[in-house]
């Protein structure tokens, strides 16, 4: 298993995400038995990072982690949860909260410690509540080894939270796909930049890389017939420099075995290899709803819609629907809400300047028209 040096030690390239458990067909609830098995043989192969928060499966992924890991020497694991700042109310939320982690999760102490999805809302939160300073405190108690935070938001806020606070790693939303789409690249830059340690995850976008369209598929068995479409994607993310830890949400055995032998040990990806995956993007993309080619020909609109992006998240949502991906609307809303003040298609005043230009010859104002009603009905449905 490929390993990333501490300063107190050292760390699986490859980490265990315990949010996408496998889950019984008659209640859904986690499938304790088959999910423990994925940690045993994870920890086997030498996985030594995993990943819980308050809030997964339902509350329920602290209470697993802790029934799963504790049959297993505390030296043997690293162990990250998350203050989940979407339910404080106050200052004592967090000390109650914290105890509630460490008793859940049968442990004196964690390795990782997160805040959890800083976002504009949560990072006043987060100030009100003086999450930072009391948890600055805990890691002076011996209670936390490393003080994060998980982010999915604007390169301009991540910028705005690593000068107001001292971090230790940050984790990011980072692939292939989202290289551009979601401003990983600016995100990792921003982070690499000032020489935060960066934790991966979504490396598989919740399954759509390994799922793909059928001549993405088709492109990467072409390419090397032994490697899964999911392990051209966590290659892509571990192959960078200053990336720490490629978190994978495994669901079953299959999913682990397929992902200890791409990092056991991890081979870079070539400069070969970055084309295959450039061709078979362009595949995926392709069979989108909307022919867009992401050329920007359109681009800049006179009303600041950036045309492009939209139109990415909304083939990407269809995409998602296609797959039956359960979290299709939530994303959507996610990338949507990303984009950013003014630039979202809600903002398209139908000039139809772009319309002309567009060598594609895609009605523009319509699919502006169409994602603004999407996002609107989806708002709607959440009421």
């Amino acid at each position: 298993m490929e390993k990333r040096k501490l300063k107190n030690g050292e760390l699986s390239l490859l980490g265990f995400g315990l949010m996408r458990l496998p889950r019984t067909e008659a209640s859904q609830e986690i499938d304790a038995k088959t999910a423990g098995e994925m940690v045993d043989y994870a920890i086997a192969q030498g996985v030594t990072y995993f990943d819980t928060a308050y809030m997964y499966h339902d509350g329920k992924s602290e209470s697993f982690a802790g029934a799963a890991l504790s049959r297993h020497e505390r030296t043997s694991y690293k162990l990250a949860t998350k203050m989940p700042l979407a339910v404080l109310k106050t200052r004592a939320d967090v000390e109650r909260i914290f105890n509630e982690q460490l008793e859940k999760c049968k442990t004196e102490y964690f390795d990782f410690y997160l805040l959890h999805n800083i976002n504009e809302d949560y990072l006043r939160i987060a100030e009100s509540c003086e999450v930072y300073e009391q948890l600055k405190k805990k890691q002076e108690q011996g209670l936390i080894g490393h003080l994060g935070f998980s982010f999915h938001d604007r390169p301009e806020l991540l910028k705005k939270v690593v000068e107001q606070y001292e971090w230790e790693f940050a984790q990011i939303q980072l692939n292939y796909l989202d290289w551009e789409l979601q401003n990983a690249k600016e995100q990792y830059e921003i982070l690499t930049g000032r020489g935060i340690p960066v934790n991966v995850m979504e490396p598989v976008r919740g399954g759509t890389l390994a799922k793909l369209c059928d001549a993405s598929i088709r492109i990467f068995h072409e390419a090397d017939p032994k490697a899964s479409a999911a392990s051209w994607a966590l290659r892509y993310a571990a192959s960078l420099p200053g990336v720490q830890v490629v978190l994978s949400g495994m669901s079953s055995m299959d999913q682990v075995r397929d992902n200890v032998r791409t990092m056991s040990p991890l081979k870079p990806l070539t400069g070969a290899e970055y084309e295959v995956i450039e061709k078979a993007l362009a595949a995926y993309r392709s069979a989108a709803s909307v022919p867009c080619t992401s050329c920007r020909y359109c681009m800049d609109c006179p009303s600041g819609v950036e045309i492009p992006k939209n139109i990415a998240v909304y083939n990407n949502y269809q995409i998602a629907l296609a797959n039956k991906h359960p979290m299709a609307n939530f994303i959507f809303e996610m990338e949507y809400r990303i984009l950013g003040e003014g630039q979202h298609a809600s903002s398209c005043v139908s000039c139809e300047q772009c319309k002309s230009r567009c060598p594609q010859h895609i009605d523009i104002p319509r699919w502006m028209d169409e994602i603004s009603k999407l996002h609107e009905n989806l708002r709607s449905a959440r009421r």
